[in-house]
């Protein structure tokens, strides 16, 4: 708990949702809000892009990590205890990176009425940026963001896997393979058909990544993994420069495709590889690309770069990078 807040007796409730990238963010505000109230986490569900998707937190993420890394930190439930009725929890949205000050102001007066909390996160922008000073709410943040989510066992061995069957695809190039989020109904989507001010664009087609990538001096040999699910015949032109493509059905164990193609573990699954790869070049922008660096930067695996159409090959490393403005530098400086 914070030096000033007292173990009070309400409990904060939450789900991760919409995928692993936003799932890291709302870990973090629902342990900060939590310890800033002095109330008891309760372990979340996890809900998938459909009505009615729903999975325990086991499903996907260690439960003995998670409980190990918040000791001392939060206290953590598995579950609501029965005498608290679901009714009496009034529903409550922060904004992600949620602050001391907003939690005094918005949150606390809430909680004190109602005695428990169900959270919302929304995200008002996609800010991975480091802030000014460092305080106890960022180290908090560092340690839900970085050291409290791990796969779990099953999973964890299916992206070991797929990673070790890349590195045997890329033998001739020392093992090194790059990781290239590009899903194909995101790129049709409105946001990604516009350009910036200065005409840089925030979604990449196969062509371009090709183009990008043979231009800054990859070989053909060089093994790719896209994170679309299913082959695609838009990605034929990334194929045609570089033949050693591969999607998640191509590489996965025969024996867990039926379980993990056409779930909601796909994302997951590519976030993970995405933060294991030799090279990550994101061809979309937006939170997958921000919550994949930061597992990066904590591994050391900062070889990230970001297509663009007019600057020199140099200045294709990430921002986040370059300029070391991630938030997970202040996590591991």
């Amino acid at each position: 708990m914070p030096d000033d807040v007292e173990q009070t007796q309400g409990f904060v409730t939450f789900a991760l949702t919409n995928g692993p990238e936003y799932h890291i963010s709302q870990i973090a505000d629902a342990v900060i809000v939590a310890r800033n109230l002095g109330a008891t986490l309760v372990m979340p569900d996890i809900r998938g892009s459909q009505p009615g998707d729903k999975w325990n937190f086991e499903d996907i993420y260690d439960v003995d990590v998670f409980m190990k890394s918040m000791e001392g930190v939060v206290r953590v439930v598995k579950d609501l205890p029965t005498r608290i009725s679901t009714r009496n929890i009034a529903a409550v949205k922060v904004p992600n990176r949620v602050t001391e000050d907003y939690i005094a102001e918005h949150v606390e007066p809430i909680y004190r009425t109602k005695g428990s909390i169900r959270l919302g996160t929304y995200f008002p922008s996609i800010n991975m940026r480091k802030a000014g000073k460092k305080g106890d709410t960022d180290s908090v943040a560092c340690l839900a963001m970085f050291g409290s989510l791990e796969l779990q066992p099953e999973m964890h061995e299916v992206v070991d896997s797929m990673v070790e069957r890349l590195r045997t695809l890329s033998r001739n190039s020392d093992g090194q393979f790059i990781a290239v989020d590009l899903r194909v109904e995101m790129l049709n989507k409105k946001g990604c058909q516009n350009s910036d001010i200065d005409g840089e664009k925030s979604c990449y087609n196969a062509q371009e990544i090709a183009v990008f990538l043979r231009q800054i001096g990859f070989d053909k040999d060089t093994t790719v993994y896209v994170t679309e699910s299913r082959w695609d015949s838009s990605l034929d032109s990334l194929k045609d420069l570089f033949p050693k493509t591969y999607t998640k059905e191509a590489i996965m164990p025969a024996d867990k495709k039926k379980k993990f193609l056409d779930s909601e573990f796909e994302k997951v699954i590519d976030f993970y590889v995405s933060a294991e790869s030799d090279v990550f070049v994101p061809a979309i922008s937006g939170l997958f690309y921000a919550n994949v660096v930061g597992k990066r930067i904590g591994s050391g695996k900062t070889r990230i770069l970001v297509p663009a159409t007019s600057a020199s090959a140099s200045n294709f490393l990430s921002p986040y990078v370059s300029n070391k403005n991630h938030f997970a530098y202040s996590c591991y400086c």
